[in-house]
Parts: structure tokens; C-alpha cells; sequence
């Protein structure tokens, strides 16, 4: 069964309990016991609920006690109950002491002799020191334990070294960058000095040897290392190990190191392609790789529930590949990267394009030079506030933002404006816990004594955060070249004899370096399969100007230590993009209200006339109208106006699952509504136009109109209709569709957009078929409208409102029956003469129109014979004229005589010509 352990809630005993209660006997077992103050006791295979609930605990049951903190139990730990209803060793109390540290029972090349207690080291325990031969002791030689605390600190055994004027010197070859993108080694270099001071003083670390060494500044440029790179290798003395800084410098310089057989120990060079053992066997680095802050990032990409982000970054290989390992993870935890831009010197495009983006959560990754130009452009763009988060390199100074560039037109003001809020991920470089490291300083002495020996403030002197990384890089290669050289025994090599063609001698600092594992003033120091410094990250935000401790993170268990004084500007973390909401626009309520009110109308408008048409059926006035066409026209415009009510209802009123029967009724009432009460109109157009247009072959037809064809018309156009939208329903059936119009922003300044939306009837070819549907009723709208105009002028008995279809009927009908109030009369004197005088004058009309058309032709074809007979005359006297010379003329003054005319010429005279005229 499990264990389970429950810490009771603790309480005062009355003084001479002495850690027990006395049992009462009971065949029931034994009295339950309470813990011991700051203890608690396992009760095993009960659970918390159980142990509260009962007062007796059963025969052979065992408990046992255990305490909190640096506590022990002083007197029996379990404890058995027996038949006689007690527990054993009830005479021995049970007792959490607090102890002192155990760390001061052992001594390193020394013994440790513990008098006036047993372990562990309880309360007046003392322990003296004493060393090995060869070394001596460091501190005090005698502590007291009291109330969990020793009396003096913990001393320690040194070799008795070597006088300074006899020990061998073993050189270090160093590039610091003191200017540049990263200028860390104006406070590394203070420091890498601060420990070289710190291990030459050790009797205990290389007593025969001393380090020295040789610098350069390598400006943080590839191009200035590798001429320093050259004078360190060829010039004398040798160099042991190489310490570069930066990333880039450092690629340059471990790539070279393999042909010279150099270990390489940078403290300042984050880039992850650093860790590729194949192309960097001998490269080791106290400075964690720069993937170490991506783990956090994710972390806190999930933190605050964000799924997109975009990057910007300065296009060098630390950058790169850092992003590359970014990208990977990302997309392991679901994270997108939506938005990736870069940029060699000059930011402004890649920000420009970050806004037009939309980007809001931005991780960047640049130099601190290249950060303000970044920023500056931020400022000019208008990317920060409570709507972006910026995620940044811990590693600047923490006055970046703040120090004079030249390359830059922005003042502090703005630029302190634009950074306000930023996240940074930052490698711990510190020791949080102010414990004492193996130089025997604890972190914020180191602190101390390194701003001492800077020459300006540390904010504003580069590679101060990175210091302690530069420090504990010293003593890692000290260790390793102490356990080389066997600590001055004669089981080590001996380091004088290294030269760039020993492989030996670096094949063993090698193994000692990859071996490293010691408390320095910037944390536990130890290194992974790839030679790069595991660690945990310090998580900060830039809160009014400067940075605040948020939280933790160790990797390596997945840990979040969060502090909760996170700031937002807007009051919360902001969203990983704009947020858009869906609106729907749906039809106003109060349009839709009033006409369906006047469709409504409509509709009863058209049942009145339908019904007045049906009851007045036996009046030969409505008759005349074929009223079974006017009665169509009333259901299709009953049906057309119907279709309104569908046509008005939308999201707001159904559902989805109800939208596809909605559409098929707006098609269909349109569809059958415009076919009833256009079709009947047209039929009724289209007859008077068959008949009327044409000349005595139609004659008969107007004495006779046979009904059957008007509604066999009407009939055609509605199945050419049904058809059509069978066929449309079936093979492609209307379904609901959503249009997205364009984003709207909000009078409110609010993170969100607003994204409309439209519900609409549609299906795959919608186009086709409304090609189809529009196009066979345009064309019978053309046609209507083209017979319409021939048959304007005539008029029929058969179907007397063919000039006003429709509602005019109903108008002409119901004005002649309230204002002369004669209807019934007439329809009787029609009945007896079967006709009305409205039928007279129409008759009238036509036989007045028909005799005009016959006198008209007669008229032409006179005005021909004339013109034949002037012809005639014109040539006969043309002829004349040729043969007979010209007459005299008349003494009395007349005319030429010529021949007499013949009798018949004169009867064509003028006279009879305006006779055929008249």
C-alpha cells in the first residue's frame, strides 16, 4: 500500500509533553499520537479525511515521524502499537532538532573531528579542522554548532605553493570586444583580471604554475580578430587556451583552434551554431547557449495564450540559427510564426512591413547597437503601447535605450516611449542565492568589488551583466589545468611542455574541461555534450524606465517561477492579433416590417379584385377582358408580392438548418409569380398582335377567339418556369453563403475590427442559372414590350383592355359602376341588343379606318396613271418638235398653231385629275 504523508496542522503542547501523549489501554488499540513541533507523521494506507476521523489506531500498527527543514528526529523515528494498547519506546521522547550544516563534516585534503555529539550535528556540537600534509588551513580551525547555525564560516586546505619567483607561467590568449555591436569586454576583461588575481593567490589551484594574460580588443569584427587571432598564434609566447568573446568572433577563432590543438573557453558567445561538436571539437563556452531562451519564450507564448507571432532579426549566424531552433519549437507547441523579417544594417523596411502585417507579439533579435536604430523606426511607426509586446536579448546594458547614437534622430524621450513594457529572456549570470562560490566570494561581494574597479557606472558599461560568465570562465580553466597537472603532484603532465603540435596534453584539458563542475559566483558551472553552459533564465520587463525581476525558468525541469509584477500598459496582456469580430448585417427590422406591410396590402388588394373578378364573372364588360387571364394576373402578383416575406428573413429570424427551404421559396414564388401575372398580360398582347397585324388571311380569326390557346400560352411559360426550377433544385439546389465585406474599425479605441458579414441564397453556378432564368424573361419582356407598341392603336372586342392589362380593368369597371350607377341597366340593353354603344363606336372606328385604307389605294394607283400619261405627253412633243421646224407665230400674237389634238387627249385633262382627288 502507499505511503502517504500527511503533516497534521501543528499546535502548542502543554509544557512535559515530551513529544507523546500517555496512551489510555483499549482492546480497541492504541491513542492516536500528534506530531512533534515543526513535524509531522505518516500514517500509512489513511488518508487525511480518515486520520481526523478517528481516535484509535489498530494493534502492530506503525507510524513514523518525520520533520520539516534542516530537522531531525532526535529519539525513536517509528513507533508500534502494541496488544496492551501503548506504543513503543513511549519512555523516549520524539523530537525535531534543528541541525547545523553537514557540509562542515568533511574537509577536502583534510579530516574533520566531530566531539560532544553524534551525527548529525545537533545543538553544542563542535568539529575541529585539522589538514593534510602539504597544505594548510584557511580559516578557522574550531566551530560550534548553535540553533542550527555554525560559528564561523567554513575553512578550507591550501597547497603550500611555490614561491612567485619560481613558478612557471602558462599563458591565456584573450580577444575583448571594448566597442562594437556587443562591447563586453569592458566590464569581462575587469573581471577575467579579478580572477586571475583570485587563483594566483591559491596555494590549492596550480601552486607551480601562474596564469597570465594577453589581450587584444577584437572590436567585435571578424576581421580585426583574425588579424589579432594571427598575432597570437605566431607570435611568442604560446597561449594554452583561447578565450574570444562575441559570437562571431568566436566561430572564427574555434574553427582555427583545431589545427593548432587549442582549447577555446569563450564567456560571451550565445550563438547555437557554436554548439556543433563536429565543426567545433575543442569549443566550451560559460556564456548557455542563446537557444536556452527560446524554451522560455514558448513558455511564455503559452503563458498568455499567444498562437501567433512574428520575428525580426539582424542577418548574422547567431541570430539565424537561433531563430531556425525558434521556429522548431514553436511549432511543437502549436505557436505560428507568421511573420519573418530580417535586415543587414538599416531596420526601417522590416519594421514598415511588421506594422503593415499587423504583427503584435515581435521577438527581435539584434545587437544593441542595431536595437536602437530598430527601435527608433518603432517609435516612427507607431509599434508599441498596449497593443504590441516586444521580446528582447537580455544581455544590453540596462541604459541602452538611453545612450547616445549618432546613427540614429530619435531623442531618449522617444526612444525610452517605445521600449516602455518589453519582455527580456536573459541566461542567469548571477547567482540568485547569496551563497559563497569556490573563490570563496558570494555573488553580491563579486559584485561589489568588480563596480569598484570599473571606471564608469555599470550601467553604461558593457558586458556587466555578462561579468560573473568571464569570472567563473577563469576558474573553470584553472580547475581543469590544475586536475591536468595532477595539482602539482607527480601524476600530472607537466603544462610547460604544451606546444600547438601536443595533442596529449589537450586531449587531457579537455577531459578535465568537459568534467567542470563548481559553484561560481554566476551559478552551478557545468557543461552539456556540446561544451555549452547549462542555466537557468531570468525573465524581466522594463517597468518606468527599468527592469524588473518577473520570474524563472529552469528548462531542464520546466519550471516557471513566476513573481506575479508583470505590468501591461493597457491593464492586461495583449491579444496576438487584432481581434476580429463577426458581425452579421442583417435586413433593418423596421424596413422589413414596412413593406411587409405594403406587400401585405398588396396582396389583399389582389383577392379583392380576384374575388370582384370571379362574382362579376356574368357581366359581359368582364367578359370581354377574358377575366380567367385576369385572374392569374391577381395569383401572380399575389404570389410575386409573397415572395417578400421570405426575402426578408434572415440569421436574425431562422436558423442555419432552416435557410435552404427559405431560399427554394423565394425562387420559386418569384419564379411562378412573375409567370402567371406577366405570362397572362403577354398572352393577351401577343393575340391582339397575331391577329390585328395582318391582313385578310386573319380575318376570320377576329370574329372568333378560342380561350383554350390564351391559357395554353400562359401554361407554357409557367411549365417553361417549374421546369427550370426543378431541374435548378435538384442539380444544384440553393444553400445559405456568407459575403465577408471589409474590415471596419471601431469609433472606440479598442484592439478589435469589426469584420461584416451578409447571409446570402446561393449555389455553385449561380451565375449560369440566373443566366438561364434572366435571360428567356428578358427576352419576353423585349418581346412584351415590342407588341405592346404595334397594337396600340387597335381595338377588339374580344379582349377589350389589352391596352390597359393588369389592375386597369378593374379601375375602368369600378369608376363606371360608382359614378353613373348604370351598371346594371346596361348589361341588361346588352343582353337585348348585343351590344353596347361602346361596342357601336368601336365598329364605327373600323369601318371607317377600313374605307380609308381603300380609298388610299385608290388614290395611288391614280397618281401612277398620271405620271405614266405625262411621260407620254412629254415624248410625243419632243418627237413632234424634231420633225416640224418651228412655226410662225400668230400675227395676232398667239401661240404657234400646230396640229389639232385628238379627242381623246382632251378628256386627260386637268379637271378629271383633281376629280379622282376629291
Amino acid at each position: 500500500m502507499l505511503l502517504l504523508l500527511l503533516l497534521v496542522p501543528l499546535f502548542l503542547r502543554p509544557p512535559g509533553a515530551g513529544g507523546a501523549q500517555t496512551p489510555n489501554a483499549t482492546s480497541e488499540g492504541c491513542q492516536i499520537i500528534h506530531p512533534p513541533w515543526e513535524g509531522g507523521i505518516r500514517y500509512r494506507g489513511l488518508t487525511r479525511d480518515q486520520v481526523k476521523a478517528i481516535n484509535f489506531l489498530p494493534v502492530d500498527y506503525e507510524i513514523e515521524y518525520v520533520c520539516r527543514g534542516e530537522r531531525e528526529v532526535v529519539g525513536p523515528k517509528v513507533r508500534k502499537c502494541l496488544a496492551n494498547g501503548s506504543w513503543t519506546d513511549m519512555d523516549t521522547p520524539s523530537r525535531c532538532v534543528r541541525i547545523c550544516s553537514k557540509s562542515y563534516l568533511t574537509l577536502e585534503n583534510g579530516k574533520v573531528f566531530l566531539t560532544g555529539g553524534d551525527l548529525p550535528a545537533l545543538d553544542g556540537a563542535r568539529v575541529d579542522f585539522r589538514c593534510d600534509p602539504d597544505f594548510h588551513l584557511v580559516g578557522s580551525s574550531r566551530s560550534i554548532c548553535s540553533q542550527g547555525q555554525w560559528s564561523t564560516p567554513k575553512p578550507h586546505c591550501q597547497v603550500n605553493r611555490t614561491p612567485h619567483s619560481e613558478r612557471r607561467a602558462v599563458y591565456i590568449g584573450a580577444l575583448f570586444p571594448m566597442s562594437g555591436g556587443w562591447p563586453g569586454g569592458q566590464a569581462c576583461q575587469p573581471a577575467v583580471e579579478m580572477a586571475l588575481e583570485d587563483v594566483n593567490s591559491r596555494r590549492d589551484i596550480l601552486p607551480d604554475y601562474e596564469l597570465k594574460l594577453i589581450h587584444h580588443d577584437s572590436k567585435c569584427d571578424p576581421g580585426q580578430a583574425t588579424k589579432y587571432l594571427y598575432e597570437l598564434l605566431y607570435n611568442d609566447p604560446i597561449k594554452i587556451i583561447l578565450m574570444p568573446g562575441c559570437s562571431s568572433v568566436s566561430t572564427l577563432v574555434a574553427e582555427a583552434a583545431r589545427m593548432w590543438n587549442l582549447i577555446v573557453l569563450s564567456y560571451g558567445s550565445s550563438s547555437p551554431a557554436l554548439s556543433n561538436r563536429q565543426r567545433f571539437p575543442t569549443f566550451f563556452r560559460t556564456h548557455p547557449s542563446a537557444t536556452l531562451h527560446n524554451p522560455t519564450r514558448v513558455k511564455l507564448f503559452e503563458k498568455w495564450g499567444w498562437k501567433k507571432i512574428a520575428t525580426i532579426q539582424q542577418t548574422t549566424e547567431v541570430f539565424t540559427s537561433t531563430l531556425d531552433d525558434l521556429e522548431e519549437r514553436v511549432k511543437e507547441a502549436g505557436i505560428e510564426i507568421t511573420f519573418r523579417q530580417s535586415f543587414f544594417s538599416d531596420p526601417a523596411v522590416p519594421v514598415k512591413n511588421l506594422k503593415r502585417q499587423d504583427a503584435r507579439i515581435i521577438v527581435g533579435l539584434f545587437y544593441e547597437t542595431e536595437a536602437r536604430k530598430v527601435f527608433c523606426e518603432v517609435y516612427k511607426e507607431r509599434l508599441f503601447g498596449k497593443k504590441y509586446v516586444w521580446f528582447l536579448i537580455g544581455w544590453y546594458a540596462d541604459n541602452w535605450f538611453k545612450i547616445y547614437d549618432p546613427s540614429i534622430n530619435c531623442t531618449v524621450d522617444e526612444m525610452t516611449e517605445a521600449v516602455e513594457g518589453h519582455i527580456t529572456t536573459e541566461i542567469v549570470m548571477l547567482n540568485p542565492a547569496n551563497t559563497r562560490s569556490i573563490s570563496n566570494m558570494t555573488s553580491q561581494e563579486f559584485v561589489e568589488k568588480l563596480t569598484k574597479r570599473l571606471k564608469r557606472h555599470p550601467e553604461e558599461t558593457g558586458g556587466f551583466q555578462e561579468a560573473p560568465l568571464a569570472y567563473d570562465a577563469i576558474w573553470a580553466l584553472a580547475l581543469a589545468l590544475n586536475k591536468t597537472s595532477g595539482g602539482g603532484g607527480r601524476s600530472g603532465v607537466r603544462l610547460e611542455d604544451f606546444n600547438y603540435n601536443n595533442q596529449t596534453i589537450t586531449d587531457q584539458i579537455y577531459r578535465a574541461m568537459n568534467s567542470s563542475s563548481f559553484e561560481g559566483v554566476s551559478g552551478h558551472v557545468v557543461f552539456d555534450a556540446s561544451g555549452s553552459r547549462m542555466a537557468w533564465t531570468l525573465i524581466e520587463q522594463l517597468q518606468g524606465g527599468s527592469y524588473k525581476k518577473i520570474g524563472y525558468y529552469d528548462s531542464t525541469k520546466d519550471d516557471l517561477s513566476w513573481s506575479k509584477t508583470d505590468k501591461w500598459i493597457g491593464g492586461s496582456p495583449p491579444a496576438d492579433q487584432t481581434l476580429v469580430i463577426k458581425t452579421f448585417r442583417f435586413l433593418s427590422q423596421k424596413l422589413f416590417i414596412s413593406v411587409s406591410v405594403l406587400s401585405s396590402l398588396g396582396i389583399v388588394l389582389a383577392v379583392v379584385c380576384l374575388s370582384f373578378n370571379i362574382y362579376n364573372s356574368h357581366v359581359r364588360y368582364i367578359q370581354n377582358s377574358q377575366p380567367n387571364l385576369n385572374n392569374l394576373t391577381a395569383v401572380g402578383c399575389s404570389l410575386a408580392l409573397a415572395a417578400v416575406f421570405p426575402l426578408g428573413l434572415d440569421g436574425y429570424h431562422i436558423g442555419r438548418s432552416q435557410f435552404p427551404f427559405v431560399c427554394q421559396a423565394r425562387l420559386w414564388l418569384l419564379g411562378l409569380g412573375f409567370s402567371l401575372g406577366y405570362g397572362s398580360m403577354f398572352t393577351k398582347i401577343w393575340w391582339v398582335h397575331t391577329v390585328f397585324t395582318k391582313k385578310e388571311e386573319k380575318k376570320e380569326w377576329r370574329k372568333t377567339l378560342e380561350p383554350w390557346k390564351l391559357y395554353a400560352t400562359v401554361g407554357l411559360l409557367v411549365g417553361m418556369d417549374v421546369l427550370t426550377l426543378a431541374i435548378w433544385q435538384i442539380v444544384d439546389p440553393l444553400h445559405r453563403t456568407i459575403e465577408t465585406f471589409a474590415k471596419e474599425e471601431p469609433k472606440e479605441d479598442i484592439d478589435v475590427s469589426i469584420l461584416p458579414q451578409l447571409e446570402h441564397c446561393s449555389s455553385k453556378k449561380m451565375n449560369t442559372w440566373l443566366g438561364i432564368f434572366y435571360g428567356y424573361k428578358g427576352l419576353l419582356l423585349l418581346l412584351g414590350i415590342f407588341l405592346a407598341y404595334e397594337t396600340k392603336s387597335v381595338s377588339t372586342e374580344k379582349i377589350n383592355d389589352h391596352r390597359a392589362v393588369g389592375m386597369a380593368i378593374y379601375n375602368v369597371a369600378m369608376r363606371r359602376l360608382i359614378t353613373r350607377g348604370e351598371w346594371q341597366s346596361e348589361a341588361q340593353d346588352t343582353m337585348k341588343t348585343g351590344s353596347s354603344t361602346n361596342n357601336n363606336e368601336e365598329e364605327k372606328s373600323r369601318l371607317l379606318e377600313k374605307e380609308n385604307r381603300e380609298l388610299e389605294k385608290i388614290i395611288a394607283e391614280k397618281e401612277e396613271r398620271v405620271s405614266e400619261l405625262r411621260h407620254q405627253l412629254q415624248s410625243r412633243q419632243q418627237l413632234r418638235s424634231r420633225r416640224h421646224p418651228p412655226t410662225p407665230p400668230d400675227p395676232s400674237g398667239g401661240l404657234p398653231r400646230g396640229p389639232p389634238e385628238p379627242p381623246d387627249r382632251l378628256s386627260c385633262d386637268g379637271s378629271r385629275v383633281h376629280l379622282l382627288y376629291k
